[in-house]
């Protein structure tokens, strides 16, 4: 189906690839020698030196449009039109006589709110990601195609170190009155699906809709449930259940109408992936999923515990790969909301209850940790704080997602718990991970209704009300202090922890 980027100023390239399939685009991937193809099917594409976010080197464009709204600071850091129009030409020109592939499609599973993107690619792999992670559009939906959004990406093309106004060679650059958003440097194909929710956190909030870095799904009794947490909380895993139809794993928007999903795809972490634990992520990768940084043994299986290029390995697939969804991507006005924390310090209860001050405070905090060996430089166990449980990607002020996230929870009579996933009997190195099978159990009753009938205490040190009992899970390890071998070490320890969450929140009171 022939296009022109003419509007784009994308001229003279050799070939234009749009909405190939995915069969056709893993060939492209093999013949180019951009991947190699795993014992699953799977294709298994290697980054190169940037296997994740590149935060540092995410621009916005200051403009009339964004110049009094967006959040500018540690992670919304300015550009000038000028150097935008200076790189993009030098972008265009790069892609001249060269083989494109482009993907048209949709973000937002709600008519309303959808944004139509298109998405010109360099690789094929990249092309084949953004297939697997959009909505797909109907054949005839792609005549007279307009997008809304379009992503150029260009990991060949590097910039010129000290380039002005660029910190590297990559660069994320977002463009809202040209509507472009410009990637080069970087084959970390993760930018894209992230610039776009950047995107779309910049518009909604200014329609009346919460956007959400969050995972949801929905129980044969309607009633739906969100995840909240940072990477590594278990927010694909725990909403990857075989009991409860899932909505979508990562992004989505909150409305009058209910919860909807941004995408068409799960982008799943497959460190340590285990087919026991992780039995729906572990049979997604298969013919057409993306398999990013993943070693390969020599038979070519992947092996999951291998962390040679990074920790952050991913498999990126489309949503019908997990058997059990909601094909709509749409659910109602969530009955339960729940924040993930990974707590390395062993001192948070494995369940807790807020009310919708509580919930407020501890989606501005964003609270998880950081454990030895999963970055550079982490030799113990560190907190971190993302306003949102998303700050990086999240271009207004937090306490804008703040207001909404409270209204809807009093509109709505929403159940809000803060489960952590981490480290109970002492801090990391010390006490053990609390079983997988033990937070299923407590997201299954928080989520089932089960916990409305069971009595709350308050903890004297966090001040969050715990429950006496939960089923499917030993009512000693509810309170973390029970189980520590010196009481007094926790209470110290705690106490530490609690300070720093309340210090941090500090920033954001008015």
């Amino acid at each position: 189906m022939d296009i022109n980027l003419d509007y784009l100023d994308i001229k003279d390239v050799k070939h234009l690839h749009r909405n190939i399939s995915a069969a056709n685009l893993t060939e492209f991937v093999i013949k180019r020698e951009e991947g190699k193809l795993s014992s699953t099917g799977s294709v298994v594409i290697n980054t190169g030196k940037y296997t994740g976010r590149s935060a540092k080197d995410r621009f916005i464009v200051r403009d009339d449009i964004t110049g009094d709204k967006v959040n500018w600071g540690s992670t919304n850091f300015p550009i000038d039109q000028d150097v935008f129009d200076e790189l993009y030409g030098e972008v265009v020109e790069y892609l001249k006589e060269k083989d494109l592939f482009v993907f048209d499609g949709f973000v937002g599973a709600l008519k309303e709110y959808t944004l139509p993107i298109r998405v010109v690619c360099e690789c094929a792999y990249q092309a084949l990601f953004a297939n697997q992670m959009f909505i797909r559009p109907e054949k005839e939906e792609l005549e007279g195609f307009m997008p809304q959004f379009n992503v150029i990406s260009a990991p060949g093309f590097k910039a010129k170190v000290g380039q002005r106004g660029i910190n590297s060679e990559c660069f994320i650059l977002i463009n809202f009155s040209k509507k472009i958003v410009l990637i080069g440097g970087t084959g970390y194909s993760g930018e894209i699906k992230k610039s776009i929710f950047s995107v779309m956190n910049f518009l909604l909030p200014q329609k009346g809709v919460m956007p959400m870095h969050c995972s949801a799904n929905i129980g044969k009794d309607g009633k739906t449930a969100i995840f909240f947490g940072l990477s590594g909380t278990g927010k694909t895993t725990l909403s990857t259940d075989p009991g409860r139809k899932l909505i979508g794993d990562d992004e989505h928007g909150w409305c009058d109408e209910g919860v909807f999903n941004f995408e068409g795809g799960c982008y799943a972490k497959t460190i340590n992936l285990d087919r026991e634990k992780e039995r729906e992520i572990y049979e997604a990768i298969k013919f057409g999923t993306i398999l990013e940084n993943v070693v390969l043994k020599e038979d070519r299986t992947p092996d999951y515990e291998d962390n040679t290029y990074t920790e952050n390995t991913r498999a990126a697939y489309p949503i019908h790969y997990v058997d059990n969804i909601q094909e709509s991507g749409m659910g109602g006005n969530p009955n339960t909301i729940i924040f993930l924390t990974c707590d390395a310090f062993g001192v948070m209860p494995p369940i807790a209850k807020l009310n919708a001050q509580e919930a407020i405070e501890h989606f501005i905090s964003g609270y998880t940790s950081k454990v030895a060996g999963t970055e550079r430089g982490i030799t113990e166990p560190e907190a971190t704080f993302s306003a949102c449980f998303g700050e990086p990607f999240m271009l207004l002020n937090p306490m804008v997602y703040a207001e909404l996230l409270g209204e809807k929870i009093e509109k709505h009579k929403a159940d809000v718990y803060l489960i952590n996933t981490g480290w109970i009997g002492g801090g990391y190195g010390k006490g053990e991970r609390i079983k997988l099978s033990y937070t299923r159990s407590i997201v299954n009753a928080a989520v089932s209704g089960k916990l409305r009938k069971v009595n709350f205490y308050k903890d004297s040190i966090f001040e969050l009300f715990i429950p006496e009992s939960c089923p499917g899970v030993p009512s000693e390890i509810l309170n973390p202090r029970n189980i520590w071998d010196d009481p007094e070490k926790y209470d110290k320890e705690a106490l530490k922890l609690k300070e720093k969450i309340t210090s941090n929140f500090k920033k954001y009171k008015q």
